[in-house]
């Protein structure tokens, strides 16, 4: 894929589990939004920090299943915020950028499963070539961007800035090791405003093997 500016976006997924309730965020949110022009990054507002003052609006459920989910994968006592994983191969403190930067080159230098996305209307062309494993294939629908004045919790009077804000995430399929996948489906009427981001993803939260993106970022 190519960003705005005309440089190449490493097929490589970077997830940031974050909160604005958490005061150790912000900085990994604005690294985030600085690693957005050379990766394909999502920002997952965990639901568990909602009762300390201050609810997040961005926040779900989901988002904190998907982190536990990862935290039983990387043998993790807990899971904390801000926590970045790279490409479902590793895990991090999201403010860290030396090592952001490391794992993304380190991502982008594995071989890669090609995913293809084209959007006509509101339909969705997915295209996958064949990866090195079984895999899911999933569907996320971002808000490209967001902004929220915080009036309680441990970050009452700052304003936050948040990019590629996931709203939803699906499964729209499966892969098998050697095989490929194409499917068209259809985007919800909201669908088109925001990004969209198609990645494949190793069963039970494992290695992503591809990703690719569409949306205002890139046009």
């Amino acid at each position: 894929m190519v960003t705005g500016a005309g440089q190449p976006r490493a097929p490589v997924l970077v997830e940031l589990f974050t909160s604005e309730g958490c005061s150790s965020c912000p900085p990994a949110d604005r690294l985030l939004e600085r690693l957005d022009p050379q990766a394909m990054v999502l920002s997952e507002h965990v639901d568990y920090w909602n009762h300390e003052g201050w609810k997040d609006p961005f926040s779900a459920a989901i988002f904190s299943q998907r982190q536990e989910a990862y935290g039983r994968r990387f043998g993790l006592e807990s899971v904390y915020t801000p926590e970045m994983v790279v490409d479902g191969e590793t895990e991090f403190n999201g403010a860290d950028e030396r090592r952001a930067l490391a794992e993304i080159s380190k991502a982008n230098r594995r071989p890669k499963a090609e995913v293809r996305i084209s959007r006509a209307g509101a339909s969705l062309r997915v295209e996958v070539s064949a990866p090195p494993a079984s895999a899911g294939i999933f569907l996320i629908l971002a808000q490209d961007s967001g902004t929220s004045d915080v009036t309680g919790g441990e970050n009452t009077g700052h304003r936050l800035h948040h990019v590629a804000i996931v709203q939803s995430i699906r499964k729209i399929g499966s892969v098998k090791r050697g095989a490929g996948f194409s499917l068209e489906i259809g985007l919800p009427p909201d669908g088109g405003s925001g990004r969209i981001v198609v990645f494949v993803q190793e069963s039970d939260q494992g290695r992503v093997f591809g990703a690719a993106m569409t949306g205002p970022a890139q046009n």
